[in-house]
């Protein structure tokens, strides 16, 4: 009987510690759709019994579900639960510990993966893993997950829309009952519970953060739930299916006491491939031990009176049945509820003999000893939660003594004190029978009187620590400099870690201390100290944006490019982070720009890579040696190489001028930046390659070059567009028309043939680049195109396809913009574009293009200077000496065709001899400037004119091309901010735009889903 009220505490103890998990149904699901369907998310609220959970799932509906015996739930995510695994760390994200659910590789040693990693397909999907669900459970092994079924969670994850849930505690910050909010990320409600809570941002513009799983709760209740990441769901575990937790098959659970009892020899001999025997290991025969940890192998850790723990089989263990303490009647007679106030039992010996099976005894208790705390939670076998010392534990009833009652009452008090007085003399008490802890306090608070006073007093240590710091630590994140200064008169230690490692200089670098910082290098403190993560203080500076304290750092003479453990150096962390004026100065002070960091990136690399165009322009300018600019990393990519596959155009411009970078190195598959940029159809980067002198015949392992690569991915929905083009010019400058499909590898196959690419050479398969092409139109235009790069130096400037909207691509051209003259925008588009897609310009007006005033027939097609109306066909205004709408003189006119940005010529009415058109011609493009890549027709006339010099030619090429290349990078629809957010339809826009939008600007199709690009 005794053994089954055991296992039933046990089992109970495993429920209480599962409030707070987030589940899904399970296999034995039989109740509808009160989840919300497959995939929903609730939360572990609290168990009925050992049989009986209680879920509140993320739709609001909460009921009672099967855990035992039948089993209703998988668990998706325990660590809201505060489930970690000691001294593991997940090999793909770093996190550590890991918790929650930690999955090790069967195939691969000491390998492990969180759940975020796990479901997230790291690591080999053809390898096996064991799910060990707790510290010491039973590993279960898995089939792969290649072989497995995903499925897709739903519930309150980023995107979704909620509103105040159940435990709902925080007046109306929301706004009022009902109002609604958007979840804008998961985050952890406390670094013990992770996952845990969801960062909201409330219809009202309020923003906080609110309990999803923590200690059970729900804060939030979803109406539109959002899609979290897909789960291999046969591979979670059942809710209920395993035992607490800290009992392996050996029947052992920790806070078990055991003996060795077995003979010298067969211990030894049972120790092989269990920790061994060593001839410490003696104290352990005939003395009693306690049970510490049981490993994952199932191996006991015992811990002895001498303080020595060892590792054993638990073959060879003994448990020792310890008969229940007798306690006073008392205590037995105490009756508690939430609100009492109590006093833990400052005895450490007789509590953790109190607490077996009743949350157990943890080291973190200590300083709870003899403290008051207040009673959160009874839970249904009459064990305690109580918030004392700014935590949260679990006691047994039997091991506080209520000091008051939530009502205000205090037991057996009949001398009519006030509660108030009796707290007061019982707190006052604590602070001053723990010397450290005041002094830390003190500390950190800045009282350097009473820090002073405390460190007077004999029982005072300097360098004592409560809450995990010294007084020395918590002065210099607080910046209390007087406090600093008396410490160090009292000889602290500068060079004490904290649990994270880190030390005084670490925290002055996290509170943004730069004044701190120097009076510790006075001190002597070790500016290049690393904590666990192997940051030093200078890493944590540029890490928060604290720019004093990494000029004040540099100064006293730290090292500049110490690698933290993912080899990262600050420079590293200041591209990351985007602070140029960090980036700056670490370069002044000699940081090392070669340095690469665990993944083989050095600075240049990791700008390339990030896409952070100032910060590539502050190292080139800063670059020690030029040929920096050319280094390679193992698989052979430089800076270019990786800014070409990333779609960066600015940097890759940089790169190309600025940084002179060698266009034409070769990676370990031997292929240049034009042949990612090709491969990945990136335009605009094989536009700035070319033109920069890219050699467009280097062959890859393969021997293909970039036009045997644009070949390869041309296709038959691409032929099409070509069955329009009527010249090599428009095919030229098809790279970057709006109108056209800017991936089109026709397209830039046809640029690369038109610019010298060699139609002949054959790859490794004898292939020319025209046998891997299945259309004779195509290989005829692509001959024609190169045919015509031999004959002619001048390449050819066409115009650009007119007729559809630049916005949509759907509608027609139909729109004048006023004063620039232009029309781009169908009459949809036109009145959401502030500046004019052509040109730039600030549109002050815009005026729908009508029928022709004169003959009714036609559309007009001819715009007048100097008045800008555009209100007859091109025959009548023939005709015509002034504006037949506002009757002013016309001196020129200019052809529909051209205000769309393309190709024409401009009738002049005045100075009809050949020198004075070109020279009013001249003086007509600059007043009307055309840097869009859909407007050259000022410069396809003056070519056909004959009138410009080689100089100015390649000056307003430069131009147009640095125009271009921005314009293929800004938001469409503000043209202000560079297009960082991309939708699933293809198209984009900047953050800030794309926010704000339900649908495309570009295809009218539906927003669900937004990228951003970094």
């Amino acid at each position: 009987m005794e053994a089954g009220a055991s296992t039933g505490t046990r089992t109970t103890r495993f429920m209480m510690e599962g409030v707070g998990a987030r589940v899904i149904r399970g296999p034995e699901w039989k109740w509808g759709k009160q989840d919300g369907g497959e995939g929903h998310v609730g939360t572990v609220r609290n168990f009925e019994s050992p049989e009986e959970v209680v879920v509140v799932w993320d739709n609001g509906t909460a009921a009672n579900y099967r855990c035992s015996g039948a089993f209703d739930l998988r668990i998706l995510d325990s660590a809201p639960t505060g489930v970690k695994h000691d001294g593991t760390m997940c090999d793909t994200c770093r996190q550590q510990p890991i918790f929650g659910i930690r999955w090790k590789c069967a195939e691969c040693g000491n390998y492990d993966l969180c759940s975020i990693c796990y479901h997230g397909d790291k690591h080999h999907l053809r390898h096996r893993f064991f799910r060990i669900a707790t510290p010491g459970s039973e590993r279960v092994l898995l089939e792969p997950r290649r072989k497995s079924k995903k499925i897709a969670i739903r519930g309150i994850f980023p995107g979704a829309r909620v509103v105040r849930g159940v435990d709902w505690q925080w007046e109306d910050q929301d706004g009022g009952n009902g109002r609604r909010g958007k979840v804008n990320e998961i985050q952890d409600w406390s670094a013990a519970s992770p996952r845990s809570a969801a960062y909201v941002i409330w219809d009202n513009g309020a923003k906080n953060l609110y309990r999803v799983g923590f200690e059970g709760m729900a804060d939030l209740k979803v109406v539109n739930d959002a899609k979290g990441q897909t789960v291999y769901r046969d591979h979670l575990p059942l809710l209920g299916e395993q035992g607490p937790g800290r009992t392996g098959p050996h029947g052992l659970q920790i806070g078990d006491q055991v003996n060795v009892d077995l003979e010298l020899e067969i211990v030894q001999s049972l120790q092989h491939g269990h920790g061994g025997w060593t001839d410490g290991m003696f104290e352990c025969l005939g003395t009693t031990g306690t049970v510490v940890g049981i490993d994952e192998d199932h191996d006991i850790v015992v811990s002895y009176p001498s303080g020595n723990r060892w590792t054993f089989n638990p073959a060879v263990l003994t448990k020792v049945q310890i008969p229940v303490p007798v306690t006073s009647s008392s205590s037995d007679n105490q009756t508690f509820a939430v609100g009492d106030l109590v006093q833990i039992c400052n005895d450490i010996e007789k509590i953790k003999l109190l607490q077996r099976g009743h949350g157990e005894w943890a080291e973190a208790m200590a300083p709870t000893l003899g403290k008051i705390g207040r009673v959160q939670q009874i839970y249904h076998d009459g064990d305690l939660k109580v918030e004392v010392c700014s935590t949260s534990w679990t006691y047994n009833p039997q091991a506080v003594t209520k000091v008051a009652s939530s009502d205000g009452s205090v037991p057996g008090n009949s001398s009519g004190e006030r509660l108030s007085a009796l707290l007061k003399k019982l707190f006052e008490t604590h602070v001053s029978g723990d010397v450290n802890e005041e002094l830390v306090k003190t500390a950190a608070n800045g009282d350097a009187t009473k820090c002073e006073e405390c460190l007077k007093r004999p029982e005072a240590d300097v360098n004592g620590v409560f809450a995990g710091h010294t007084a020395l630590q918590a002065a210099s994140q607080n910046g209390h400099l007087e406090v600093i200064k008396i410490l160090l008169r009292y000889k602290a230690d500068v060079e004490i870690e904290d649990k994270d490692g880190d030390r005084a200089v670490h925290h002055a670098a996290f509170g943004d201390e730069p004044g701190v910082m120097a009076l510790l290098a006075g001190a002597g403190a070790d500016l290049n100290a690393r904590n666990k993560r192997r940051q030093t203080a200078l890493h944590i500076a540029v890490n928060k944006g604290h720019a004093g304290v990494v000029r004040t750092l540099l100064e006293l003479g730290c090292h500049p490019s110490l690698q933290d453990s993912e080899g990262d150096t600050p420079l590293h962390d200041a591209i990351s982070k985007k602070r140029d004026d960090m980036l700056a100065l670490l370069l002044d002070h000699a940081a090392d720009i070669t340095l690469t960091n665990n993944n083989g990136f050095n600075a240049l690399h990791h700008a390339a890579l990030r896409g952070n165009p100032s910060a590539m322009r502050v190292l080139l300018s800063k670059l020690p040696r030029p040929w920096i600019v050319d280094e390679k990393k193992d698989d052979g990519y430089t800076a270019l190489h990786l800014a070409a596959l990333n779609n960066h155009v600015e940097v890759a411009e940089q790169l190309a001028r600025a940084g002179k970078a060698d266009l034409d190195l070769q990676n370990v598959n031997l292929q240049t930046a034009l042949h990612l940029a090709v491969e990945r159809q990136h335009t605009q980067i094989v536009r700035l390659l070319v033109r920069e002198g890219a050699n467009l015949n280097v062959a890859d392992k393969d021997g293909d070059t970039p036009l045997h690569e644009a070949l390869r991915h041309h296709t038959l929905s691409q032929l099409r567009q070509l069955q329009d083009v009527q010249d090599v010019g428009r095919l030229l400058m098809g790279l970057g028309t709006q109108g056209q499909d800017k991936k089109s590898s026709s397209f830039i196959a046809c640029f690369l043939a038109a610019h010298g690419a060699d139609l002949e050479l054959k790859n490794k398969k004898g292939q020319t680049p025209l046998d891997l092409c299945p259309d004779p139109n195509l290989c005829k235009t692509l001959t024609t195109c190169h045919k015509d790069k031999e004959s002619h130096d001048i390449e050819v400037i066409p115009s650009a396809a007119i007729d559809e909207c630049l916005v949509c691509s759907d509608g027609k051209r139909e729109m004048l913009f006023s004063p620039c003259g232009h029309v781009a925008c169908c009459n949809v588009c036109a009145p959401r574009v502030k500046k004019c897609l052509i040109c730039r310009e600030n549109v002050l007006s815009r005026v729908k293009i009508e029928e022709c005033v004169v003959c009714s027939d036609r559309k007009a097609g001819m715009l007048f200077r100097p008045c800008g109306h555009m209100c007859a066909c091109e025959s009548c205004s023939a005709l015509m000496k002034k504006c037949v709408q506002c009757r002013a003189q016309i001196v020129h006119m200019v052809p529909l065709s051209v205000c769309c940005g393309g190709g024409g010529d401009v009738t002049y009415v005045k100075g009809c001899n050949a020198s004075g058109i070109i020279s009013e011609a001249k003086t007509d493009i600059e007043e009307e400037p055309a840097p869009s890549n859909n407007t050259v027709a000022g410069e396809a006339l003056l070519m056909n004119n004959g009138s410009r010099d080689t100089s100015h030619s390649d000056i307003q090429k430069l131009q147009q091309q640095l125009q271009d290349i921005k314009e293929q990078t800004m938001c469409p629809v503000c043209l202000d901010r560079l297009k960082n957010m991309i939708f699933l339809c293809g198209h984009g826009t900047c953050q800030m735009c794309g926010d704000r939008m339900s649908e495309c600007p570009i295809c009218r199709k539906a927003v669900d889903k937004r990228i951003l690009l970094y």
